[in-house]
């Protein structure tokens, strides 16, 4: 006679609850085989509760995943702590933003050791590195309030935008010499051996009169990234490390991404942003086990 069968839950899924977004990913596990990414989705709703539920619904359908197919649920984000208790009859789990942030930046990137910077409303800044016996080492390193949230109240004071898509589309035939100090507006440079002196010596130092909205724009996101490139090359050197890998939303976001570029040659720094950089720490909450991290 033949026995029946029963496939054992083999989905681990991870929710990262934002204060107006809630992202949501899985891996598929298999024995002997790496877990198989199943691809992560945002999903926005008014309140903490509401999003959790709808992203894990809408997940599931898109993916054809019923509630048995789940092992388990490793929930992080400041929202998380909204939840008490489990997720219909699933076993839920928390897991810090920082392991977060450390697993999904190394397992994006590839990398064994880096600087993992995260970009959300504000910014943390995470050493992470695979050690030899299996496990995974992470240390917070602090962080600064300047990040997404500078961005966009800054942008809704100052212009009146307050969609991310409208600040980076005003951004463009921006003109920063309307807005910034460079080194070579306050020297020759020859104080200034082997340093590049069109590097910024100070954000709206040279606020014209005659600015316009897309020079504010562009000068407004100029100032945050440079804030984050900085702090994260200042902690790069700290710890003797060349990789910074960045995520976060402000990724996605592309005259902030021509400041880590135009600024990694200058501080010998290797800035990388990993396919999926903005779903690095619900990519690293699912990818959380007790036995691999500490």
């Amino acid at each position: 006679m033949a026995q029946n069968v029963t496939n054992k839950p083999n989905v681990v899924i991870g929710i990262d609850v934002g204060g107006s977004t809630t992202k949501i990913v899985g891996f598929r596990h298999a024995e002997g085989q790496a877990p198989a990414l199943i691809p992560p989705m945002f999903v926005r709703a008014t309140d903490p509760i509401t999003s959790i539920y709808g992203a894990l619904g809408r997940f599931t359908s898109e993916n054809e995943l019923s509630l048995s197919d789940i092992d388990r649920v490793m929930m992080t984000g400041v929202g998380s702590s909204f939840l008490s208790g489990s997720i219909y009859t699933l076993d839920c789990r928390d897991v810090s933003e920082f392991s977060g942030v450390g697993l999904g930046g190394l397992y994006l990137s590839g990398l064994d050791e880096a600087i993992i910077v995260s970009m959300g409303t504000g910014t943390a800044l995470v050493h992470a590195k695979h050690t030899e016996d299996g496990k995974t080492q992470m240390k917070y390193l602090g962080g600064t309030g300047v990040g997404g949230g500078t961005l966009m109240g800054l942008a809704k004071k100052m212009l009146g935008v307050d969609n991310v898509e409208d600040v980076e589309k005003l951004c463009e035939g921006g003109d920063l010499s309307k807005i910034d100090l460079k080194i070579s507006d306050l020297s020759r440079g020859d104080e200034f051996l082997n340093v590049n002196t069109d590097l910024t010596a100070s954000n709206f130092g040279n606020l014209s009169g005659l600015a316009e909205n897309h020079d504010i724009a562009l000068g407004i996101a100029n100032m945050v990234a440079e804030t984050i490139a900085m702090i994260s090359i200042f902690a790069a050197r700290g710890n003797g490390i060349k990789n910074i890998v960045l995520t976060g939303n402000l990724t996605n976001i592309t005259p902030v991404r021509r400041v880590f570029e135009s600024l990694e040659h200058n501080f010998g720094v290797n800035f990388i942003i990993p396919e999926n950089a903005q779903f690095a720490t619900v990519i690293g909450a699912a990818l959380y086990s007790d036995d691999a991290a500490q």
